[in-house]
């Protein structure tokens, strides 16, 4: 059984029965109590499930849940390391590189550090302090602060992206369903990306295998908007497959 095929009977369970024990779904599912803790870690971070000592219990539907930056954090962090690294081999310098907010992309701006000659465009304030030190320019988009995920949002975001043109970008997203497109749950935020995604001449999106399959409320851009994909070993083959079928550059860490 695959990761994501786990979870979501995971999730089933806690929805049927009300409650599941980390003990329980170890023996259901003949795996560890460590890879159960680790499941229901996920879930939680998306919203679809209250952790409880011992297991878990019902939470509010998936598509709704809006994590803090802090709970992503928590999540993947050795893939999240090797996606950046990735990410930063593809950069070069003199370019204009926008980065989204986020966990994966946050990574990526500590990667970028190194660089001298670089604008780096983002709606993030966490990756502008991140930046703040590094011998590179940064420029803020301006906009209305979303709390949960300190990145501006808009129309003053949308409107000075507008008026830029970058070479790269680098997207990270809630959900990404190869039939569907990118999504996220926020409609401004999902906005500012699309601007993104129009400005750049190579849309790159950065995600870790859990991202795949899901789909959140707002879409950002269908597939076929992207040029390249960075993710884990762990993605699901029928989903890289179909993304090399478009056309897609595909590259796993």
């Amino acid at each position: 059984m695959l990761n994501e095929e786990r979870r979501r009977a995971i999730l089933d369970l806690v929805n049927r029965d009300g409650r599941v024990l980390v003990a329980d779904l170890a023996q259901h599912f003949a795996t560890s109590q460590v890879t159960i803790r680790k499941d229901l870690e996920i879930l939680e971070a998306h919203g679809w499930l209250d952790r409880a000592h011992g297991g878990a219990l019902p939470s509010r539907p998936g598509v709704l849940a809006d994590p803090t930056l802090r709970e992503k954090e928590k999540l993947h962090r050795r893939e999240k390391l090797r996606i950046a690294e990735a990410a930063a081999a593809m950069v070069e310098e003199g370019q204009v590189v926008i980065l989204d907010s986020g966990t994966t992309t946050t990574a990526i701006a500590r990667a970028l550090r190194n660089f001298h000659h670089l604008t780096i465009v983002t709606n993030a304030l966490n990756i502008a302090t991140e930046l703040a030190g590094a011998d590179v320019e940064v420029m803020l988009t301006g906009g209305t602060l979303r709390k949960n995920s300190f990145s501006l949002v808009g129309p003053t975001a949308e409107d000075m992206l507008r008026r830029l043109s970058a070479d790269l970008l680098f997207l990270g997203v809630d959900g990404f369903d190869v039939h569907y497109g990118l999504s996220t749950p926020n409609l401004l935020e999902a906005k500012v990306n699309r601007v993104m995604v129009e400005v750049s001449k190579k849309a790159v999106a950065v995600c870790d295998a859990s991202k795949f399959g899901r789909r959140s409320l707002a879409q950002i851009v269908p597939p076929g908007g992207l040029a390249h994909v960075i993710t884990d070993r762990g993605a699901p083959k029928s989903d890289i497959r179909t993304l090399k079928k478009l056309g897609i550059e595909v590259a796993l860490v």
